[in-house]
């Protein structure tokens, strides 16, 4: 009986409540380490991912995201392909209609701005070039080709059975056109292959033709800071 007398009185269940606050915020403290602790470990985990993946893509070359997209692209581009195979469609038909027409013009426009020329690389280049240069000029005499076609008939056409040397005699138009072209070529190459002027009162001091060049070069880039020194070597009062 005094037993459960003392148990029932106000301080007891005061300690149990108080026990009980107690214990449920310890709990609610450890639940809210162990998440930190988690994030902690996730976040870990990540940066060293990030660090990794930099790692490689500093180790990869610097036009390697290009070339990925190149690659990408290739791909793609061959799905499309197979694609259009399987359907019985032609592939170049299906993608110029997929084409708007500003992206059209925009290429025209980019297209004939660029310069395929790019200069001197060899005589075979350079002699192509001059080739599509020259017949991008030609404007064919309709008329005359098919004149010539009728009365050639099937040797308009020859084969290898074919015996038409000698037979075929230019107009006069056609000799002026080559000549007036092979003047103009002339005068082209004589305004690119012209030698500078020769001054006969310029100071020589140069053993052969490309020690004057090396010496033009470089009073072109020293001359203003040697000009002094030059002066004096020449009145022998140089220190």
């Amino acid at each position: 009986f005094l037993l459960n007398a003392y148990l029932k009185t106000p301080s007891f269940c005061d300690e149990q409540q108080t026990d009980s606050l107690v214990s449920q915020k310890r709990e609610a403290r450890l639940r809210k380490f162990r998440e930190l602790h988690f994030k902690r470990n996730e976040a870990r985990k990540q940066n060293h991912q990030e660090v990794v993946e930099e790692d490689k893509r500093l180790k990869l070359p610097s036009n390697w995201e290009a070339k990925k997209a190149r690659l990408e692209w290739e791909l793609a581009e061959n799905e499309k392909k197979k694609e259009c195979a399987a359907r019985g469609e032609d592939y170049n038909r299906v993608k110029l209609l997929e084409i708007t027409a500003d992206d059209a013009e925009r290429w025209e426009r980019k297209k004939k701005k660029k310069n395929p020329d790019t200069g001197f690389a060899g005589y075979a280049e350079a002699q192509f070039r001059q080739y599509q240069r020259l017949t991008r000029q030609i404007r064919p005499d309709l008329e005359s080709y098919e004149k010539l076609r009728e009365d050639s008939g099937e040797d308009f056409y020859p084969t290898s059975n074919s015996l038409i040397h000698g037979t075929h005699v230019p107009t006069k138009d056609g000799i002026d056109r080559m000549v007036e072209d092979v003047e103009k070529q002339i005068e082209k190459r004589a305004k690119y292959s012209r030698r500078r002027a020769y001054n006969d009162d310029a100071d020589i001091d140069y053993i052969n033709e490309r020690n004057a060049k090396f010496n033009k070069k470089a009073e072109r880039f020293y001359g203003k800071y040697t000009a002094e020194i030059k002066q004096n070597l020449e009145r022998g009062t140089a220190v």
